[in-house]
């Protein structure tokens, strides 16, 4: 077997423990990692910004998978993204401003390289605990950066109560609409996947998907685990999750993520 050199793990539902905490002993793995020339990709959903603050080293060190693949950055500088055209992003505005209201709060986030950017109320103050980096516009039609995604807020089911609106547009504007958590629903250009980002760290590093170790426990986690021999599923995932994965992990409120890695490299 050829040995791990890159480690890529999805954050929240995966890594982070229930509380949105990092497991303690972390630094110490990735030193450890690191002294053993292992790469450790965090991997997610999350705006960049959001994933350096949780890994103030990232910035300067790590490949980091940001946006579910629409942005890939290495060592604090671009290696690869995916935009939405301007004309496909007209039509989710379009579509958005139509939405009936629901039965729950809902919220939107429309994700640029240079920020994040909602509208005005209750949403965008709690928003920013996911996006650092935000802005509060009276318009989505009135920004100018390069939108790399939509982020749809549903707090019952997103997957019911959102997905079905934008399934069909997306497809007709060659987008992808994805469930990324209970309450989330990300509309992203249609190459767009943490797969995707994960083979451009591998390229740009030069390794194998037989030297790649990968953790998650979503749907937005599934491409990941393709293109990696050693792939793990949490033991919280969904069972239709779990199911494209080789391997199961601890939960990620038992240290799952570490436990599987201090072991690999205790048997190394």
């Amino acid at each position: 077997m050829k040995r791990i050199r890159l480690i890529a793990s999805d954050l929240d539902g995966t890594l982070l423990d229930g509380r949105k905490a990092l497991p303690a002993g972390l630094a110490d793995t990735l030193a450890r990692l690191a002294e053993r020339g292992i790469a450790f990709c965090p991997a997610s959903g999350r705006q960049y910004q959001s994933i350096v603050e949780l890994f103030p080293e990232a910035a300067g060190a790590l490949p980091v998978i940001a946006e579910n693949g629409a942005l890939v950055m290495l060592e604090g500088r671009e290696l690869a993204s995916t935009t939405i055209a301007p004309a496909a992003l007209a039509g989710l505005l379009a579509r958005l401003r139509s939405l009936p209201a629901g039965a729950n709060e809902r919220g939107a986030v429309l994700c640029g390289k240079r920020s994040a950017y909602a509208l005005p109320g209750r949403f965008s103050d709690e928003v920013r605990r996911y996006y650092p980096k935000l802005e509060v516009v009276e318009d989505f039609a009135v920004v100018q950066d390069e939108i790399l995604k939509l982020a749809l807020f549903d707090a019952g089911s997103a997957a019911r109560e959102i997905h079905p609106h934008f399934a069909v547009l997306a497809l007709e504007l060659d987008l992808q609409v994805v469930v990324s958590g209970e309450h989330w629903v990300d509309v992203m250009a249609a190459s767009v996947n943490k797969g995707a980002g994960l083979r451009a760290v591998q390229a740009a590093l030069g390794i194998t998907r037989e030297e790649t170790m990968v953790f998650g426990d979503f749907f937005n986690d599934v491409e990941m685990f393709a293109e990696a021999m050693h792939s793990y599923a949490m033991a919280n995932a969904l069972p239709a999750v779990a199911a494209h994965a080789r391997h199961r992990a601890p939960g990620n409120d038992e240290n799952g993520v570490l436990r599987v890695i201090d072991g690999m490299l205790a048997a190394a």
